[in-house]
């Protein structure tokens, strides 16, 4: 498809999910708790990007079955500290398997939003695993505004823990802008979110957006 697939998970379960998190009366916990379940409906979605291996198993009836597998030992999840940690704790769910690493990273707000509409970005721990030519990275922050943020902390850990046969961002609000710059940066990629919203306001946030994900989920 030339640059990054983009695939906006529309399903009427996700958009009641999407509902609750951008309504500003959802306290932390219900919050975390609906964030986690969007962690796991995105993987579900995900879970077509992760290789799978054809298996026979004997049903009760004695008979054999043909099924498939999916190897989510192949799957290395990192989660962007703190507004991650919810969205990834859901996502496990789906990838039993998978390895996790962090990466701790902050937009410099006070120096504001740049005139092409990206942040410095500041990077405090990344803890990565190794990664080989037939792993899946999937790097999640719930909210890809500017790209700036994912842009530096993909080039960090693609610098420093190799290669991976494939990279999976995920999301659940993301804007057109942002969508492009990792499109552009990143052409193999694929981005999965559950809204691409219309605006980024002058301060850099989503508009309608859900306000702070960090702040929402843990105060």
């Amino acid at each position: 498809m030339g640059k990054g697939r983009l695939v906006v998970v529309s399903h009427p379960y996700a958009e009641h999910l999407l509902t609750i998190l951008r309504d500003r009366s959802t306290g932390l916990r219900a919050f975390r708790e609906t964030m986690r379940k969007i962690g796991l409906l995105l993987a579900m979605e995900i879970s077509k990007e992760i290789p799978a291996r054809k298996v026979y198993v004997e049903t009760p009836l004695g008979v054999k079955a043909e099924g498939k597998l999916l190897d989510t030992g192949r799957v290395v999840v990192v989660a962007v500290l703190r507004a991650a940690l919810p969205l990834v704790e859901g996502m496990l769910e789906v990838f039993e398997d998978a390895r996790l690493g962090l990466v701790a990273a902050r937009r410099v707000e006070e120096k504001g939003m740049r005139p092409d509409k990206t942040f410095e970005i500041e990077l405090n721990y990344t803890s990565i695993p190794s990664l080989g030519r037939e792993d899946v990275l999937v790097v999640a922050d719930p909210m890809l505004a500017t790209g700036s943020t994912l842009v530096e902390a993909v080039i960090e850990i693609l610098g420093h823990s190799g290669k991976p046969g494939k990279l999976v961002f995920a999301t659940v609000i993301s804007t057109r802008i942002a969508v492009d710059r990792l499109r552009n940066r990143f052409p193999d990629a694929v981005i999965y979110t559950v809204s691409v919203d219309p605006e980024l306001n002058e301060k850099g946030y989503i508009v309608p957006g859900l306000g702070d994900a960090g702040d929402r989920a843990f105060g």
